[in-house]
This record gives structure tokens, sequence and C-alpha cells, in this order.
């Protein structure tokens, strides 16, 4: 019900009365992925930028739209970034607790789902939506985001397993 009455406000607001959200969640959504701020906030930015462009079209499912392109440039800055090696300052912040073994891997796992479950898990459960939210934005039913949600998950775990 939230995205509703969110999707109405989007739709008569400005592109500038909703940049601090969208701000927001793109790079809550790009942060989770990549790990690092410096990089989180380039692909916010350029989603952003992305989104003052096109804002007729996606003003209505913006925050949508904002979370999916995110998670997508998010995941291609790691595609160019995982074709290097990982670097002893990698290694040391690795060795710090900082989880970038298992950030890549999470990335990697996060490509190889259908379109709909990477949707799904990256709206649900790096963006923080709750179910009904995520069916509302994707138009489709709670019982479908739960069966992609459970879906990508076991293949999630399957895969960095």
């Amino acid at each position: 019900m939230a995205a509703c009455h969110n999707a109405v406000l989007l739709s008569m607001q400005t592109y500038d009365d909703n940049f601090r959200a969208l701000y927001r969640i793109a790079f809550r959504v790009a942060y989770r992925i990549l790990g690092e701020q410096a990089e989180a906030e380039d692909v916010a930015q350029e989603t952003m930028a992305k989104a003052y462009s096109r804002w007729w079209r996606i003003r209505p499912e913006a925050a949508r739209w904002v979370s999916r392109v995110s998670a997508n440039n998010a995941i291609d800055v790691w595609r160019k970034r995982s074709k290097q090696d990982l670097t002893a300052e990698d290694l040391v912040r690795a060795h710090d607790g900082e989880p970038i073994v298992e950030r890549l891997a999470l990335v990697d796992a996060l490509s190889r789902l259908s379109r709909r479950q990477r949707e799904v898990v990256v709206l649900r459960y790096l963006a923080g939506y709750p179910e009904a939210d995520v069916a509302e934005i994707l138009d489709c039913s709670v019982g479908t985001v739960k069966t992609h949600a459970s879906r990508g998950l076991r293949t999630l775990r399957s895969t960095l397993s």
C-alpha cells in the first residue's frame, strides 16, 4: 500500500522533490553490492543522471526504476573490477574483516539469477522493501514475490556454498 501511495506522490512531484530519497535508494543498493563508498556514490550519481533524463517516463515507478538501474550499474562495475586480480590492498582489507571475497562472490551469484529473481532479491533484501511493496513495484502478486525470493535465495545459497 505504501508503494502505491508513494507512486501517486511521485507522479505529482518533480525530480528535484524526489532526488534525496531516490539517491539514498540508489546508493544503498550500490553500496550493498560493491562495498565501496566511492564506487557506490559514482553508481548512484550515474543512476540519478539517467533518472533525470527519463523523469517523465519513469516518474510513477521511480523507486523501482532507480533500484533496478542502480543494481545493474553496480553489477557492471563489479564485473569490470572482477576482471582484475585482487590486489594486496584488497587482501589486507579482507583480512581486516571487510568481506571483499564474499561480496564479490555474492555479486557474481546475483548476476547468474534470472532477471525477475534478481529484481526481487535486490528490491527485497538489498533495497529493503517489504514483500507487499516489491509486489506492487514489480506489478505481481505477493505469492510471486515469495516464489522468486525463495528460488533466488536457494540459487544464491547453492552458488555460494
